[in-house]
């Protein structure tokens, strides 16, 4: 557990109640549980929704550092085109039908955020 908070910064959080973190750290802890039993597949659900610029920013770099540096592939659902363009495969979806996908150029081959 400890390993997994120091991976999303928040070891010296450990011991503290919901109540007393940010809502970027609550998002954190939630990424922290998801990648506690080290899967190589993650799905994130919206997992910028109710950050504000600076703390979705945050995440999206925890994201990031998820596939580069821990070769985690991560499917994400967002509204939020700022957030889709970090993404390095886009599919849009308009009433359950694909209408558009993208794949942006490649930094590296290992996992990714679709």
């Amino acid at each position: 557990v400890e390993t997994a908070l120091s991976v999303v910064g928040l070891a010296d959080r450990m011991n503290h109640f919901p109540r007393q973190l940010s809502g970027g750290q609550e998002q954190r802890v939630t990424i922290a549980r998801a990648v506690v039993s080290d899967p190589t597949f993650l799905l994130c659900d919206e997992p910028t929704g109710d950050l504000d610029r600076k703390s979705a920013d945050e995440i999206m770099a925890l994201i990031e550092e998820l596939v580069g540096k821990h070769s985690k592939t991560v499917l994400m659902v967002t509204h939020d085109p700022v957030v889709a363009s970090r993404a390095n495969t886009t599919l849009h979806l308009e009433k359950g039908v694909l209408v558009e996908g993208r794949k942006q150029p490649q930094l590296s081959t290992a996992g990714g955020v679709v």
